[in-house]
């Protein structure tokens, strides 16, 4: 099985987040309009495949006599889609939740009637109208003369498709509306899918997942954890374009793409191991595992007999993990996570405002998990974050929306 993926994996795909991370697990259809500008593409193709993204070219007939598909497979590693057939090309690349972005580069004068008239006579036409009715993301980077783009007919079909699809202008040189270079298609792309500057290059250590503590070799104590929040706010700090130290306890969520992972399972461990990444200098700090609070004061050596009726067993109090962040590093920007369950919501904001207090937080995460809508339906989650400034809470939302909003919370805490 082993040998068959080697064979099967395009020399291309080498180069795949080579240069970041931020567009891994995003499919992009690159549809290639006729024009001189189409060996550009290429060029465009391997930026968005370095950055992580899985890049298929749609080409015209007109360019195929300027550029043979063979260098566009060769660039992306997949097929080279130049015209449609019983596969249902358009349909595979361009329906409902088929793709994440769908970038024609460069687009001409025709191409951008078409789209706007409803008319899907070329494999580029169809796809473009598939993925216009499925609401995929359409992103048209012009290219033409001058007088043709300010033709009334295409200004008209700009206006039609304007808030409709997304739009880079073209630069203005020498009587030409030329394509944008691929170097600001890439960095408007980074941006659409959430890449910051505040966060480019910023190194955050963040914690997630439980943690177990053993009472013998076999038994534990643990915490309900997937995870999954955390999994996701480190994939929104990636996306944004941060540095990630993950230190991750036993979590049901795999680690995302992009992240130095540390593998840990008791409170002691994440301990030990955030100290010693703290060696290391860091932006950020997040606090976001549930660990635990109370671990067994004698843990056993061996298993315990299970023909007692009764065992009784002595936990004490583990180190809060987070009052010691400052003491590495005062700097760092420290947000931690605070859930607590079945409490008003001002109960909530005050136990936040304790725990901001008491670690020297700069911003705390909070949220109610005892609430029977959490307890249906646990893929949804609203926290409330909490600083010295101000309380804002996320409303009620899914897991991956909640990523974003204490994303955005970092990053004005950031500016």
């Amino acid at each position: 099985m082993a040998a068959k993926k080697k064979k099967d994996f395009h020399p291309s795909l080498d180069i795949v987040s080579s240069k970041g991370v931020e567009l891994t697990g995003k499919k992009i259809v690159l549809c290639i309009a006729g024009s001189v500008a189409a060996y550009k593409a290429i060029e465009l193709a391997r930026l968005l495949m370095r950055h992580g993204a899985d890049v298929t070219c749609v080409a015209s007939n007109a360019v195929t006599k300027l550029i043979q598909p063979d260098y566009f497979k060769w660039a992306t590693g997949n097929k080279v889609i130049t015209k449609l057939t019983g596969d249902l090309e358009h349909i595979k690349l361009a329906d409902y939740n088929q793709s994440d972005l769908v970038i024609v580069y460069p687009a001409t004068a025709n191409t951008l009637g078409k789209l706007a008239n409803g008319i899907d006579d070329t494999p580029i036409s169809t796809v473009l109208t598939v993925g216009f009715g499925s609401k995929i993301p359409i992103l048209m980077c012009l290219a033409m003369h001058a007088s043709m783009y300010e033709n009334a007919a295409v200004e008209k079909n700009m206006q039609f498709l304007k808030n409709k699809i997304e739009f880079i202008s073209p630069k203005m040189i020498e009587g030409k509306a030329k394509a944008p270079e691929p170097e600001d298609v890439l960095e408007y792309v980074l941006k659409r899918f959430g890449f910051s500057s505040i966060l480019q290059n910023k190194k955050v250590l963040m914690t997630a997942g439980p943690t177990i503590e053993h009472i013998d070799p076999i038994r534990v104590i643990t915490n309900q954890s997937s995870g999954k929040t955390g999994m996701r706010l480190a994939s929104e700090l990636i996306s944004a374009g941060a540095k990630v130290t993950l230190i991750y306890g036993p979590g049901e969520e795999k680690p995302p793409v992009g992240a130095k992972v540390v593998k840990v399972l008791s409170s002691k461990d994440m301990f030990e191991a955030v100290k010693h990444e703290l060696k290391k200098r860091f932006d950020v700090v997040i606090m976001a595992a549930a660990i635990a609070d109370y671990v067994p004061a004698s843990p056993k050596k061996t298993k315990m007999k299970s023909s007692k009726s009764e065992i009784k067993i002595s936990l004490k109090k583990a180190p809060k993990i987070i009052d010691h962040i400052k003491k590495y590093q005062k700097d760092v920007l420290l947000v931690g996570f605070k859930a607590e369950t079945n409490i008003s919501k001002n109960q909530l904001v005050e136990s936040a405002k304790k725990k901001l207090r008491e670690s020297s937080s700069d911003m705390i995460v909070a949220n109610d998990i005892g609430l029977s809508r959490y307890k249906k339906n646990p893929q949804n989650n609203q926290v409330t974050v909490v600083d010295c400034d101000k309380v804002i809470s996320s409303g009620w939302m899914k897991k991956e929306k909640i990523a974003k909003f204490v994303r955005k919370q970092i990053e004005e805490k950031l500016k």
